[in-house]
């Protein structure tokens, strides 16, 4: 089995049950499906920056413990292709922004490898990226093929209307209360997408546990500073 020398920690809050998934009930029924039967040929799941495509590789390996193993492809692309060989060992293989090695003559020949020694081992490979399969920028023609099989998933970006249960989800699994009030001026004064509000939770989180503070709007306005 291929040792990895990276850290690939899974980040903590990277659980299915801390995933709202609207406009995607589909996609993450499958992925619950297939993490508990341990049983079919994986996915491909596309989607602009910020949709949960980590997110939920990461729940993927939350759920099956050591018998996965999560790849940030996008932090793996200078490192010798090598590091994947015998990953098929596993039974469930997830590559996270796997198009940021498409098109690189090294790693190329190294997927299609893994690739095939997944199949053979009936193992699992789930893959994210940023576009879908057929529009992908690999140019072995035999791994755009072969990943070309697999399953595809577009996942939607949240709707406006349901940013403030996502955010308030994520807070509820961190131990959290986020009053609708407070919910709602984070949404009003930040950046827009999911990624920047989960972080801006993240920073208040720790703020209110140093100051034993609860979410209300005065806090927030007081650690933000608008």
């Amino acid at each position: 089995m291929s040792q990895l020398a990276l850290p690939l920690q899974l980040e903590d809050h990277a659980v299915f049950e801390s995933f709202w998934p609207a406009g995607n009930e589909t996609l993450v029924a499958f992925l619950l499906d297939l993490a508990a039967t341990q049983r079919g040929p994986g996915c491909w799941l596309w989607g602009n920056t910020a949709t949960g495509k980590s997110h939920l590789l990461q729940a993927v390996c939350e759920r099956l413990g050591d018998r996965s193993v999560y790849l940030p492809m996008r932090d793996l692309q200078s490192t010798d292709p090598a590091i994947i060989d015998g990953l098929a060992a596993r039974e469930f293989v997830c590559l996270d922004d796997i198009h940021s090695v498409a098109g690189l003559p090294e790693w190329e020949p190294a997927l299609f490898s893994l690739y095939n020694s997944i199949s053979d081992a009936k193992s699992v490979l789930i893959v994210s990226a940023d576009t879908s399969p057929r529009d992908s920028a690999f140019e072995l023609p035999d791994l755009k093929s072969r990943l070309s099989l697999l399953p595809a998933f577009h996942l939607r970006s949240m709707p406006e209307e349901e940013r403030q249960k996502a955010l308030q989800l994520r807070a509820s699994h961190r131990g959290l209360e986020l009053p609708d009030d407070t919910a709602r001026y984070l949404i009003a004064r930040s950046k827009r997408d999911m990624a920047s509000l989960y972080a801006l939770l993240d920073r208040l989180d720790a703020e209110a546990l140093v100051a034993k503070r609860r979410l209300t709007v005065p806090f927030v306005k007081g650690v933000i500073g608008f």
